[in-house]
This record gives C-alpha cells, sequence and structure tokens, in this order.
C-alpha cells in the first residue's frame, strides 16, 4: 500500500497562499492592453511553486485539493 504524497509538489509544503491576477490575451486585446483573461494563482509560500487556474472555470471549486493533489 503506498502512501499519498499530500502537500506542494515541488517541497512537501502545506502554506500556500493565493493571488487574483488578469493577462493580457492575443490580437487585439494585447494591442489596447486589455486584460481580460483573470484568473486565480495558488502558490507555495516555501518554494514559490505557483499554478494557474481559470477563475471562470465552474469546475474550480477548492483550488487548494487541486494544488496539492487532492
Amino acid at each position: 500500500m503506498s502512501e499519498e504524497k499530500k502537500g506542494c509538489i515541488k517541497c512537501g509544503s502545506m502554506d500556500a497562499g493565493t493571488k487574483e491576477v488578469s493577462m493580457t490575451g492575443a490580437g487585439l486585446s494585447k494591442l489596447f492592453d486589455v486584460q481580460h483573461n483573470q484568473f486565480t494563482v495558488v502558490y507555495c509560500k516555501n518554494c514559490g511553486y505557483s499554478e494557474f487556474y481559470n477563475k471562470d472555470s465552474s469546475t474550480a471549486g477548492n483550488i487548494f485539493d487541486f494544488f496539492f493533489g487532492g
């Protein structure tokens, strides 16, 4: 029976935080600096590893579960 690892996939820390970010897309939105792509970033406070999650996704649920492999 193998033990399932939980925590940051890089360092194993359970200390994570979130930030909301907006980014430009391609084409005209990039030309006019329109930042309509919104993401939630979950990052490890120990090593800095980060994952981006689309804020509009209906399957986001608890993003910490995704980040920690749950």
